[in-house]
C-alpha cells in the first residue's frame, strides 16, 4: 500500500542530501550522532568497527545524521523529520508498515523492475548489487554511500548521462517501490504562511487597504485583527527592527546560506533565528529550513 507520493519522497530525499550532515554509518536510520550513538554504532557492526569508519563516527557533530544506502529509504518512509532530539531523529521504526529489508531485498517490493533506463520515472528506485539509491530526475540520484562525499549526496545517473560537477555511478536496474504513489498529483501548497511574514505583505500592499485587505485575509483563513496587530507593532519598532544580509547564495541550503553571510549555522544557531522569526519548537525539519531560507533572501529574516 503506497504511503507517500513521489514527489514527496524525493523532496525529502534531497532535502536531506541538501541540508542535512549525514554520514555514512551502517545499519544506521538517520540517528543524530549523540555519545550514546555513536558508541552504539561503533560495536554494532564490524564494517563500523574498522579504524577509519570508527574515527569518522566518533569525530562526527552531534547534529550529523547516520544512515546507509536503504536505511535513508526506510528512514523517509518510517517517518525521520530530522529531529536531532530523537534518537532515530523522528523516524519510527516499522512505521506505515514498512518493512525492515536489506539492500537487494527491498527490490522484490518492486514492480515494474527493468534494465533499460530510457523508462525510468522520478521517485524509482535504482538498484546494483549491495546498493540502492532513489531516482530524482534529469539523470540525477540521491544515493548513501561512503565514497565521495561520504554520507547522502546526489549523484550522476551514468545510465542516463554524466553530469558536470557530480560524481557518477552506474547502476544494474529500477522499479517502483510498492510504499510510494507514482500517480501525478496536483501539488498544492498551503497559503498559509507565519504571522510576521503576512505582514509584511500586508505592509508592502500585497494584500490591499481598508475592507478589501479585511475580507482577502479571512478568505484565506488568518485572524484580521491579529494580522494587523502584527503590522503595527512592526511599522512602530521599524528603525529597531534588523535583518540578516541577503545571500549571493542560490542554492537550497540554510546551513550554507548562513555561512556565506558568516552567520553561525549549527543546530542551536538555528533554532533561536527560528525562534525569533516567527518558528516554534524548531527541530530541523525541512519545511522550517524552508521558510527560514525564504526568510532570508528576501532579506525579511531577523536577527
Amino acid at each position: 500500500m503506497a504511503i507517500m507520493n513521489y514527489n514527496d519522497f524525493v523532496k525529502i530525499a534531497k532535502d536531506i542530501a541538501i541540508n542535512y550532515k549525514t554520514l555514512y554509518i551502517l545499519g544506521c536510520f538517520g540517528s543524530p550522532m549523540t555519545y550514546s550513538n555513536k558508541k552504539r554504532f561503533t560495536t554494532n557492526y564490524s564494517y563500523n568497527q574498522e579504524k577509519n569508519r570508527k574515527e569518522k563516527i566518533l569525530a562526527a557533530s552531534s547534529d550529523t545524521f547516520g544512515f546507509d544506502c536503504v536505511c535513508l529509504i526506510k528512514a523517509i518512509l518510517w517517518g525521520w523529520t530530522g529531529d536531532i532530539t530523537k534518537n532515530y531523529g523522528g523516524a519510527t521504526y516499522l512505521e506505515n508498515g514498512v518493512l525492515d529489508v536489506g539492500a537487494d531485498e527491498i527490490m522484490n517490493y518492486c514492480k515494474d523492475v527493468s534494465s533499460d533506463f530510457s523508462t525510468i520515472q522520478v521517485g524509482e528506485l535504482l538498484s546494483m548489487k549491495g546498493h540502492v539509491g532513489i531516482y530524482i530526475g534529469d539523470g540525477l540520484a540521491v544515493e548513501c554511500t561512503p565514497i565521495w562525499n561520504d554520507g547522502v549526496q546526489i549523484t550522476a545517473v551514468s545510465n542516463i548521462g554524466k553530469k558536470e560537477g557530480y560524481p557518477s555511478r552506474t547502476w544494474t536496474r529500477h522499479g517502483k517501490l510498492k510504499y510510494i504513489d507514482y500517480q501525478d498529483k496536483e501539488i498544492i501548497t498551503s497559503s498559509k504562511k507565519q504571522l510576521v511574514e503576512v505582514a509584511y505583505e500586508v505592509i508592502d500592499g500585497k494584500w490591499g487597504n481598508g475592507n478589501v485587505r479585511k475580507e482577502k485575509l479571512e478568505g484565506a483563513g488568518y485572524n484580521y485583527k491579529e494580522v494587523q496587530s502584527r503590522v503595527n507593532e512592526i511599522l512602530s519598532s521599524q528603525s529597531q527592527i534588523s535583518y540578516y544580509p541577503i545571500p549571493s547564495y542560490t542554492g537550497n541550503s540554510i546551513v550554507d546560506a548562513l555561512k556565506e553571510i558568516q552567520v553561525d549555522s549549527d543546530f542551536h544557531n538555528r533554532k533561536n533565528i527560528a525562534q525569533k522569526n516567527g518558528i516554534t519548537n524548531y527541530t530541523g525539519r525541512p519545511t522550517e529550513n524552508i521558510k527560514l531560507l525564504s526568510l532570508l533572501k528576501s532579506g525579511r529574516l531577523l536577527k
